[in-house]
């Protein structure tokens, strides 16, 4: 069997983590390891989970090399241990180790790789901090380094940088380009474990920043792939199955959905990790397109406690729930807050609803306008299905169907090519009443339908409601010949309440409540509220 030196190498070269940890840590009890064996030890720590482990091995590195008198390999475990620290949001301690590694490679005068790894994080605080110009800049020098000496590891992290620092200069497609290239070296594993896990990361979440949903699936189910190979990896595993809880609940499969982002929930936990919030968020937005919108609301307030912010989902929460200048309030701050385009693109598919919900049809064209021009910049399919959809319920509000159905049918084929069934059933409803509006009652009744049956498979429930009471609102509404929104006042009117609680509860002037309710007694033939209610019951409004 060998030694447990031998052993503990051939389990790291085989990437059992845990085996190689336990193995390494017992030939370190027995002989204290050499450098490069107790690099593999803190990186396998590093691998199950034991931060502190690693650190400690990272740190004794640091001064084993310093005794031997190798400034380099010092200055190296220096770096390994400030970009760990750094990842783990403790700048503080990563800023002073980054110093000391430095301070050894100026004062020696080394020529060496480290140079560029030493360039290369405060590049990246320098773009995160707001400045891609000048981050990808300083990348310039550290790609000079990494090819001069032919280190994979940092030319795939420069490569990484530069993607992510030319994305956010508005380059997408140079930025995904290289995205592309780095993934390449993870994939056929020329890469450190370490490496390819951070660039899995970072590549699957800039590409779901930006709506490049069909990279941020490849890649997802690569990352997936890499981890089930190494199942006793703990890092990285949470994000990825917080992207396959994404991915399966736009294709529809909302109970394993569910079950994947409680996993990573669990998983992302034990570390203490705030991509918790991430998956504490996609729950609720689950719970919330069931209809089960307490569960929604609590897993909502505490995403937002680990420093996921609550919106769009709780903006939309408070329309389900009928609350619409709640919604309306919070929509309107977050969209002005949000500056760069992928964050407010994220906002005006749920400002575009609250706002028809709240009849500010005017607010709501300029923000699907806004969302066209974002979705073409981004060359997003995402986007320009979303975008599609807000156009068309504009132009529906506007009572524009023919133009409203154009862009509709454009969303639902979109819908289509990326497998997101509640989309396309939402685009189907909105399809039903346009052909309804151009009297084509057959078609409507069909899309209606089809919309209904999906949701119902779903488990949509707030759907399913809905779109029952399109049904009934039109047909009952029809026979009189009420528009849309005097079947909704009568629906009120029957119901007992007063035209001021009507006005607010549509968020449109009481003038035009009394307006509608003049229109709807003289469509019905009749004077009072109390005949009216009774035509209410009868063609089963209410």
């Amino acid at each position: 069997m060998g030694s447990a030196i031998e052993q503990g190498r051939a389990s790291y070269e085989r990437r059992r983590w845990a085996e190689a940890y336990e193995l390494l840590s017992q030939a370190d009890r027995e002989s204290p390891l050499s450098p490069e064996d107790l690099e593999r030890l803190g990186t396998s720590a590093y691998l199950i989970g034991k931060d502190s482990e690693s650190d400690e091995c990272l740190v004794r590195l640091h001064n084993d090399e310093l005794g031997r008198g190798d400034d380099v390999g010092a200055a190296r475990a220096a770096f390994w241990l400030a970009f760990s620290l750094w990842n783990r949001r403790e700048h503080a301690r990563g800023a002073g180790w980054l110093s000391r590694g430095r301070r050894l490679l100026d004062e020696g005068h080394h020529d060496c790789v480290e140079q560029g790894y030493f360039l290369l994080l405060p590049a990246i605080e320098t773009m995160f901090a707001g400045d891609p110009a000048s981050a990808y800049k300083t990348t310039s020098r550290v790609d000079e380094i990494a090819h001069q000496f032919g280190d994979v590891n940092l030319i795939a992290l420069v490569r990484l940088v530069q993607g992510q620092a030319l994305i956010m200069l508005g380059q997408t497609a140079a930025g995904t380009a290289l995205f592309d290239e780095v993934m390449v070296a993870v994939t056929t594993g020329e890469v450190s474990p370490v490496v390819s896990g951070l660039t899995y990361c970072a590549v699957i979440e800039t590409c779901s920043e930006i709506f490049d949903l069909r990279r941020a699936q490849e890649w997802t189910a690569a990352l997936s792939r890499w981890c089930e190979a190494q199942p006793d990896m703990i890092p990285y595993r949470g994000q990825c199955l917080v992207r396959r809880a994404e991915i399966m609940q736009l294709h529809g499969e909302w109970p394993n959905a569910l079950r994947e982002v409680e996993r990573a929930r669990d998983t992302l936990s034990q570390r203490g990790e705030r991509a918790v919030g991430a998956a504490l968020y996609q729950k609720a937005e689950l719970h919330r397109l069931r209809g089960e919108f307490a569960k929604a609301e609590e897993e909502y307030r505490t995403a937002s406690q680990w420093g996921r912010k609550p919106h769009p989902g709780l903006a939309r929460l408070r329309l389900a729930q009928g609350q619409i200048e709640a919604a309306k309030g919070a929509i309107c701050r977050v969209l002005d807050e949000s500056r760069d385009p992928p964050t407010r693109a994220r906002m005006l598919g749920a400002y575009v609803e609250i706002m028809l919900a709240a009849s500010d049809i005017d607010a709501a064209r300029k923000a699907a306008e806004e969302l066209c021009e974002i979705a073409e910049s981004l060359h997003s399919p995402f986007l320009r299905a979303v975008s599609s959809q807000a156009k068309g319920a504009v132009l529906l509000a506007q009572n524009e169907a023919r133009e409203a159905l154009s862009a509709l049918r454009s969303a639902s084929a979109a819908w289509g090519d990326l497998e997101a069934p509640y989309e396309v059933a939402r685009t189907g409803a909105l399809i039903g009443l346009a052909c309804r509006a151009l009297g084509d009652a057959d078609t409507a009744d069909i899309e209606l339908d089809t919309a209904a049956r999906v949701f119902e498979t779903l488990g949509a429930t707030p759907d399913v409601t809905r779109v029952h009471e399109l049904r009934t609102t039109r047909e009952a509404a029809g026979v009189a010949g009420l528009t849309a929104r005097e079947g909704e006042v009568l629906k009120l009117v029957a119901a007992g309440k007063t035209n001021r609680t009507i006005a607010d509860e549509l968020a449109i002037s009481e003038k035009t409540i009394a307006r509608h309710v003049s229109n709807i007694f003289m469509k019905l033939g009749v004077s009072t509220r109390a005949a009216a209610t009774a035509y209410a019951f009868k063609r089963g409004l209410v």
